[in-house]
């Protein structure tokens, strides 16, 4: 590993002084002014030495790690890439937890699950089913196989305004994140088809389309979610095949979106004839609004998983497919990985038919309810956004703070979380926002703690820290 003392010129490079960076960082790799492994400077530094504002160097290091040019490290730096990568994502999503790289610190950057017991209802499921191994364990998993955790399914959703359900319309996948690679493999055709998304979104929907080789299109939200005249205009100019939406618990911003606003967004797919993925992961115990699977039954595909309300390891998704398409979504489930892996399959039906299920999603809200009380009675004099039963919480960021600076200032304070950037697309909308999500392996006068340090850092933004 090497340090640089690059100093690029932007004044070759036309338009926006981050995308002209970005271009900048293309040049001097393809040329090997920086090599493989070199440590490039801080955002601070560069943007000191360049005469640039730290939020310009900080997005064209976070557009050239999305390309794959850099490889960036919390708490070790940002490097050029060790190799180009010429298939597939260029970064992961998800937010490896190294318990020697965190040291000490709080991770807020995605939810992390209370311990309620879990392992102990593991440990009894899984002895129950111990005598149960036979022969029909050597074979294939199947989708017919799969008829009775179906079945469990409907019932763990009766706290959802679904419309009319059976168990031929649900398709299950390894987690809510294979269920919208699952539905993009239905519904996409063409070599270039449109995807619409809300423009602060979860990553994840960028990263599947991508995989189908879809274009996106980031649709603008307001205080009651995905705006209508934006969803109406896009579907006018590109013709899009699908829209992905969140309606119960908009991630990042918490919005929930009224019941008006799900039925101007169904009709307007209805006119247009697209497709809607409902994302519904990060779930709440009940709601007595009529989801859009419930208003438009015939083009939604409403997906949940376990990983928000019970465990993230157990990788058990489900699709509740558009009326008469379930089968044509187990089948896409067959082509991909022909069914649940028999101690997956189990072990789930099992926990939902025993009940273990349902208390332990209760109690895993509970544990939320109480870190995400602290939170609340300590920032909640801020713009701050949240649900109850949500593991995760919006902050509007006072005048005179950018969310990538705070993000990094956080992390001197020993608190890990996520900038608004993080969650938009490239040349998208990004407010001054931070998204904060409750680790459940901490205690909540643990998170209290890291809250008090927050706070100190909102009452002082960088335009009034002395020099």
């Amino acid at each position: 590993m090497t340090d640089t003392k690059w100093l690029p010129d932007l004044t070759q490079y036309p338009g926006p002084k981050y995308l002209a960076l970005v271009r900048a960082l293309r040049e001097a790799i393809r040329q090997g002014l920086l090599p493989p492994d070199s440590q490039l400077p801080t955002v601070r530094d560069l943007a000191w030495q360049m005469k640039v504002t730290p939020g310009t160097v900080s997005r064209a290091y976070q557009l050239a790690t999305q390309e794959g040019l850099l490889a960036a490290t919390v708490g070790r730096g940002t490097f050029v890439a060790s190799a180009m990568p010429r298939f597939g994502p260029s970064q992961s999503f998800y937010a490896e937890r190294d318990p020697a790289h965190l040291a000490g610190r709080i991770d807020m950057r995605s939810p992390r699950m209370p311990e309620v017991g879990q392992g102990a209802a593991f440990n009894a499921a899984l002895a129950g089913l111990a005598g149960q191994v036979a022969s029909d364990w050597l074979d294939y998993p199947s989708q017919r196989g799969e008829e009775e955790l179906r079945h469990a399914v409907i019932d763990w959703l009766q706290g959802r305004v679904l419309g009319p359900v059976t168990a031929d319309d649900i398709a299950l996948s390894y987690g809510g994140q294979s269920a919208v690679n699952l539905i993009f493999q239905c519904c996409l055709r063409g070599d270039r088809p449109m995807v619409l998304i809300e423009d602060l979104a979860y990553a994840g929907f960028r990263h599947a389309a991508r995989l189908s080789r879809a274009d996106l299109l980031a649709l603008e939200v307001d205080d009651e979610g995905l705006r209508p005249d934006a969803l109406e205009a896009a579907c006018r100019r590109h013709s899009p095949q699908v829209l992905c939406v969140t309606t119960e618990a908009q991630n990042p911003t918490t919005v929930r979106m009224p019941e008006q606003r799900r039925q101007e967004i169904a009709d307007i797919a209805k006119t247009y004839e697209i497709q809607i993925i409902e994302d519904d992961c990060y779930t709440i115990a009940q709601s007595d609004i009529p989801s859009l699977r419930a208003l438009a039954p015939d083009r939604t595909w409403y997906v949940g998983s376990f990983s928000k309300s019970i465990s993230a390891a157990l990788r058990l998704g489900y699709v509740v497919c558009p009326s008469g398409m379930g089968q044509a979504g187990r089948l896409t489930a067959q082509h991909s990985f022909f069914g649940l892996a028999r101690p997956v399959a189990d072990l789930c039906l099992s926990l939902l038919a025993s009940g273990e299920a349902a208390a332990l999603r209760s109690a895993v809200q509970d544990g939320f309810s109480d870190r995400l009380e602290g939170l609340v009675n300590i920032l909640g004099k801020y713009d701050l956004s949240w649900q109850p039963g949500l593991p995760f919480v919006w902050l509007r960021l006072p005048s005179g703070w950018r969310a990538s600076i705070f993000a990094r200032m956080a992390e001197t304070e020993g608190v890990l979380l996520r900038s608004a950037d993080e969650f938009a697309l490239i040349h998208g909308r990004a407010p001054n926002a931070v998204r904060m999500a409750l680790p459940g392996n901490h205690s909540r006068a643990q998170i209290e703690d890291a809250c008090r340090r927050l706070a100190r850092l909102l009452e002082s933004p960088p335009t009034e820290l002395s020099v």
